[in-house]
């Protein structure tokens, strides 16, 4: 996507914003009126009241010693992620209750902190926490024992992920909801924290955050906030991960490859410590960072990366071809990060990239009726998506899902001393106590373009109602009571209207919205349909919807049915423009296009889809067409005598298959992922009903078998052949296959990259 960098005010305007920051309302100050969003937050405190408290405190009861009331979830919370859905519910509980009210919620919340405040007093040293063995690994990491990489921290899956998730859920419980014992257990927590790095070296810390960490360094710069104690904003600069913040503040790209969502929660912490400490550095690097994965690595629905890592941004091919697409987690971050650097910057630009993702991601990301989340929204044409539920899935998109639904009201509206601005057009209402202006907005938008505002004040007052007029809005004209008012309207800019306000005021903003095709963004002839912010798909078949709704597997948040051809996708076959004209209007965003209906992805659930569509000229399309099938043929013969497979160096494919390591390197070159290792690594394979005959490792360089020894269930491999960088090892009648290759002499394996049984 592209998004324009235009900042536009009056010349009033510009004087007062220069002024006073802009600065966002309590999310109890604005409530939801009926609309998808409100339905989505009612989906949403449904799921969140279905989830047990008991169960998810379990994993710290029993890393404290206290017996537990019931037993942890399974899934993701049960393998080695003990206890980081607690944290995310915590700031799900907060946040829910700021916008709803809801005393069930707020009950739910307070007894979670009493329960953790439980377990931070047995342990005795300010820890919590539901690490498995957590004592002995973070006695390990005291003592200066560390060996990290990109997704294990001594073979321990994301600790300081894991317990960055509890450090958030306090800090929002804490600013929701006002909690002093939430405080309490915070400061608690960060102290220990402190004291477990203190003997570190700054090249120790370092190696540590080569593993994903999550926000941790934002956390700390809320303790700061919290505190004022500049011991937190120290520690928030030293656990700052410097081989991520050094090329952004030098404005060079070097995220391909990299795994999207580890990086996006330090960007975030770079902009909110930059901000505290004056780092304009650290700050520009920030938006860096942000106008390079808007603009050069995000699809039109506002996602971005495939298989959960950066793609190149020349090549989006994998994205096209893969049942991964964008993760939610990752718009769950980009969105906290334009909310960030909107609030910092004062470019409303942010808002732009941020409605695209509100309601073409976020919003797209739970199923509507049946509650559930979305993991990976596939842009693979006629493939579909996978949803969660209560007892099953406890997936990092989970926990962040249970946010996502719960803070609609975060940016509707925004506040500069005593001026309003509308950012959003949801129907909601405004009620900012401290000002006794009370403004309620009414809109069907994006199914109707207008909006209505209706002011209620105590006594008549003067301000500033500053309306944005997005990049997308064309014909943009507002009325007071009636009368249209004398405007210049320009993409991404507010329109000011200052004025001496009554009771009863009401202001209409009235726009048209135009569809057009927006190609990808590395130019290939790939284009989907979006009306002004709203990206439009096709339903476009009903059958093999395998793990629909997932069940408890390690990969159940993939949708692994069955690949339709992309040589059977539909096609365009000519000018672009003429698919354009054919368009014909149904109604409420719907649209018919030959066979097929598009409507607002949003919409589009329980279904295989098709978001964008191949252009070849008619020149091109017989030869094209023709390559294109051989190749879908190709992997379709590939994947039928495939039984499991292993991406090497891949965080969620090794992380699928307990990858466990020691000495290991991982990296990518020329488009494909590789993990090498002087010790060991190790893996599990399933070979479903014993189909697979062969376990094929295959190397990105020279083979040498005289460094390696490999083995399959802790006995000798039985090695067909190993030629051509590919090692063939026998496994037949084997069930679950862990493998185990080991580097002799402690000199550098070969570059694995994939691991893959098949049946001949």
């Amino acid at each position: 996507m592209k998004y324009s960098f235009i900042f536009c005010f009056c010349t009033l305007l510009l004087s007062h914003v220069a002024e006073a920051q802009m600065q966002l309302f309590d999310l109890k100050e604005v409530r939801l009126k009926e609309g998808p969003f409100k339905n989505a937050q009612d989906v949403d405190l449904k799921y969140i009241l279905e989830l047990n408290p008991d169960r998810l405190l379990a994993p710290y009861l029993i890393t404290s010693g206290i017996p537990v009331k019931a037993e942890r979830y399974g899934n993701w919370e049960s393998i080695g992620l003990d206890g980081h859905i607690a944290g995310h519910y915590l700031s799900a509980l907060a946040m829910m209750y700021a916008s709803t009210g809801n005393m069930e919620v707020k009950n739910r919340l307070d007894y979670m902190i009493s329960e953790l405040e439980k377990c931070q007093q047995k342990n005795g040293n300010g820890y919590v926490g539901g690490i498995p063995q957590g004592k002995v690994f973070w006695d390990r990491i005291h003592n200066g024992d560390i060996d990290g990489s990109n997704f294990g921290l001594n073979n321990t899956w994301v600790p300081l992920y894991n317990i960055h998730k509890l450090f958030a859920g306090l800090t929002d419980t804490y600013h929701y909801t006002g909690n002093e014992k939430a405080k309490e257990v915070l400061i608690k927590l960060g102290d220990w924290f402190i004291e477990l790095i203190r003997p570190l070296s700054d090249e120790q810390i370092q190696n540590i955050l080569k593993t994903e960490h999550g926000g941790i360094s934002e956390s700390f710069a809320d303790l700061y906030i919290i505190t004022k104690d500049k011991k937190y904003l120290e520690t928030a600069e030293k656990v700052s991960h410097l081989a991520i913040l050094n090329p952004l503040e030098k404005k060079e790209d070097k995220l391909t490859g990299l795994h999207a969502n580890t990086q996006i929660p330090k960007v975030i912490g770079f902009e909110k410590i930059g901000v505290l400490s004056g780092n304009k550095d650290m700050t520009d690097a920030a938006q860096f960072f942000w106008e390079n994965v808007t603009q050069k690595r995000s699809v039109a629905f506002g996602g971005n990366s495939f298989a959960e890592h950066f793609n190149p941004t020349e090549d989006f091919s994998g994205m096209l071809k893969s049942n991964q697409g964008p993760e939610t987690c990752n718009s769950y971050n980009m969105e906290r990060l334009s909310k960030a650097l909107f609030l910092d910057k004062n470019k409303v630009s942010y808002l732009d990239f941020y409605e695209r993702t509100l309601y073409n991601h976020i919003l797209s990301s739970q199923h509507p009726g049946k509650g559930g989340f979305v993991y990976f929204t596939p842009i693979r044409p006629n493939h579909y998506r996978v949803y969660s539920k209560p007892e099953t899935s406890m997936w990092c998109c989970v926990g962040s899902g249970l946010e996502n639904h719960s803070k609609y009201g975060e940016l509707i509206y925004s506040h500069a001393e005593n001026d309003v601005f509308v950012n959003l057009f949801i129907p909601s209402v405004l009620d900012w106590k401290e000002k006794n202006i009370y403004i309620e907005q009414s809109t069907k938008f994006p199914y109707q373009n207008s909006t209505d505002l209706v002011l209620k004040l105590k006594k008549s007052e003067t301000f500033s109602m500053n309306i944005r007029c997005p990049e997308w809005a064309e014909n943009f004209e507002i009325s007071i009571n009636g009368k249209i008012q004398k405007t210049e309207a320009k993409p991404s800019s507010y329109i000011m209207l200052n004025r001496k306000w009554k009771s009863g005021d009401q202001i209409r903003v009235t726009f048209k919205t135009s569809t057009h095709l927006e190609n990808l963004p590395d130019g290939s002839n790939w284009s989907a349909f979006v009306n002004g912010p709203i990206v439009l798909a096709a339903k476009t078949s009903n059958k093999d919807l395998d793990g629909l709704f997932a069940d408890d597997s390690r990969m159940g948040h993939i949708a692994a049915g069955k690949y339709y051809p992309l040589d059977q996708a539909y096609t365009f076959i000519g000018e672009k423009a003429d698919y354009l004209s054919r368009l014909k209007e149904l109604g409420n965003l719907h649209f018919r296009l030959d066979s097929l209906e598009l409507e607002p992805f949003f919409e589009v659930h329980d279904t295989r889809y098709q978001m964008y569509f191949q252009n070849y000229s008619k020149e091109q399309f017989k030869e094209k067409h023709d390559l294109l099938i051989r190749q879908e043929i190709e992997a379709r013969a590939l994947e039928a005598k495939t039984i499991d497979k292993i991406n090497c160096g891949e965080q969620q494919s090794e992380a699928d298959h307990l990858y466990k390591g020691e000495k290991s390197n991982f990296g990518y070159e020329d488009g494909k992922f590789w993990r090498n290792t002087s010790s060991y690594i190790s893996y599990q394979l399933l070979n479903k009903n014993k189909l697979g005959n062969f376990l094929d490792i295959t190397v990105l360089e020279e083979l040498k078998m005289d460094n390696i020894s490999i083995l399959i269930n802790e006995k000798p491999a039985q090695i067909v052949a190993a030629e051509n960088k590919v090692i063939r090892l026998n496994i037949n009648k084997m069930e679950v296959v862990n493998i185990k290759i080991i580097a002799k002499n402690l000199i550098n394996s070969p570059m694995f990259y994939q691991l893959r049984i098949v049946n001949d």
